[in-house]
């Protein structure tokens, strides 16, 4: 195989290190590559390769106090990057194919949910029960999208299952937001009192989660190199680096599977694994699911643990999206896998991350905003406010899926079984730290909107509208060749 010449140019058209300013063409490396760059050596990436990305700037894109376009930014642009990174080897080009990334279409991804249309229905977001309340002493929030987490809330506050919103609001005005979050937590829910960035800084939970690394890279033990399979672009088609990969996506809501509908992008052949008593709401799975088949097994019996064994057995990655421990009963914690399956990649994500007082805990995007002072920065103590985005989970989708793509590059030199674990509270601490630019010296074109990122595909859910995915790179494909099918409606096999 041809090893990749790191010294030569990305490819006619692209210049390296380069911000490209829509209307005046302003040259702004250093915020690109500020953020793309400490990702990238996150992932334990070669530096040379930073300058193969360049950025169209788009003023507007994600527009937020915190420099959420330079974190989207550069969580898409490392994906795109290792994603070239690992075609080329497997393809044994002389070049890292060069790596693109748009305002515009990162902007549009980074809202994938909320833009998504099933036969022009707009999505179902959040439930009622989902948002901002006030206490005696402040602000919480909760997150009750799913009829098991509403059933705990209301159950912590000694409500009825038909309680109103209404109820709900006056129960909370008597208590403090402190009470709120440990009782409706005990009690299985979903609930966060909102924090300053100062008293997050503060925080048990909090400084662990800032003593960790962004992206938490292990390996597990000396498991041989296997043999790298070339990569051949069939008949001119698009450079597809994850083709002949098997994935097995045990995650749920965003950020997981963002990380593996990206891969399946890319050609791996991605199955989607759930319980079957707990079905996926169905806009999230619509929107998440391109690219993947969705097959559902009861692991706590005999015949889903068996055919889970025989997934396992030809598996190369394992996504997983559950909270610390919650699947180690069942035999799949990363050693545990590994022990089984020597060489997988074991992908972790959490929202909390698997250490601290909060390591066991549920969350969601929205609930670690509310935690880590997003919210207050954001808005204020008083009028607590968000993101523009789901940003958390896209950006740490992104970064998974990165993450995936760089251990098996250097799986194919060094072998070995690996791990690797992200947080969204991770994710949340890069944002907030300064270290990070939003690029707002380059005063390009406005960004008007997603139109220009947007497709629409036929699939068994109806006429889909859907965001183009935003990792793009020379000769890389530029949207998925498979439409969502039914939640649970595949077998529980690889494709032959």
């Amino acid at each position: 195989m041809t090893e990749i010449n790191m010294d030569r140019g990305i490819n006619p058209g692209i210049n390296p290190a380069r911000t490209i300013d829509t209307d005046t063409d302003t040259d702004t490396d250093t915020d690109v590559e500020v953020g793309l760059g400490s990702a990238w050596t996150a992932l334990g990436g070669d530096p040379a390769l930073v300058p193969r990305v360049s950025t169209v700037g788009r003023h507007g894109a994600l527009p937020s106090r915190l420099p959420v376009r330079g974190m989207a930014r550069a969580c898409v642009g490392v994906c795109a990057l290792a994603a070239a990174e690992w075609g080329a080897r497997r393809a044994g080009l002389p070049v890292v194919p060069g790596v693109l990334v748009d305002d515009g279409a990162v902007a549009t991804a980074f809202h994938s949910e909320r833009l998504l249309r099933v036969d022009g229905r707009e999505p179902v977001t959040f439930a009622p029960l989902s948002r901002f309340w006030r206490t005696a002493d402040g602000w919480v929030r909760t997150h009750a999208n799913y009829p098991r987490h509403r059933e705990r809330l209301l159950g912590a506050l000694g409500l009825t299952a038909d309680a109103s919103a209404d109820t709900v609001a006056a129960v909370l005005a008597e208590r403090r937001a402190a009470e709120v979050e440990e009782t409706v937590y005990a009690a299985g829910g979903l609930a966060v009192a909102l924090r300053t960035p100062g008293e997050w800084a503060a925080h048990e939970q909090g400084r662990a989660v800032a003593a960790h690394p962004l992206v938490g890279r292990e390996r597990l033990d000396d498991a041989p190199v296997r043999p790298l399979v070339p990569l051949e672009q069939a008949g001119g088609g698009p450079l597809l680096p994850a083709a002949g990969l098997r994935v097995l996506d045990l995650t749920r809501v965003i950020a997981g599977p963002v990380s593996t509908r990206t891969l399946g992008l890319l050609g791996a052949d991605v199955l989607r694994i759930d319980s079957p008593d707990a079905p996926e709401l169905p806009d999230l799975y619509a929107d998440t699911s391109f690219g993947k088949r969705s097959a559902v097994l009861d692991l706590r019996a005999p015949g889903g643990r068996r055919a889970f064994e025989e997934l396992l057995a030809d598996a190369d990655v394992v996504v997983t999206g559950y909270r610390p421990g919650a699947l180690d009963r069942y035999g799949l914690s990363p050693e545990q896998l590994a022990d089984r399956r020597p060489g997988v990649v074991v992908a972790q994500l959490s929202a909390w991350g698997g250490y601290g007082p909060w390591g066991v805990r549920r969350g969601f995007d929205s609930l670690v905003q509310v935690a880590t002072g997003i919210a207050v920065t954001e808005g204020s103590a008083q009028d607590p406010g968000a993101l523009p985005a789901q940003a958390l989970d896209h950006g740490t989708g992104y970064l998974l899926a990165a993450a995936v793509l760089r251990s098996l590059t250097e799986q194919s030199r060094e072998g070995g079984s690996r791990v690797l674990r992200l947080a969204l509270a991770r994710t949340a601490t890069w944002l907030t730290d300064g270290s990070l630019r939003d690029g707002t010296g380059c005063a390009g074109a406005a960004y008007e909107g997603p139109d220009p990122w947007l497709a629409e595909t036929d699939s068994v859910l109806g006429r889909l509208r859907h965001a183009l995915p935003p990792a793009r790179f020379t000769d890389g494909p530029a949207d998925w060749t498979r439409s969502p099918g039914r939640w649970g409606g595949d077998p529980a096999g690889w494709a032959r």
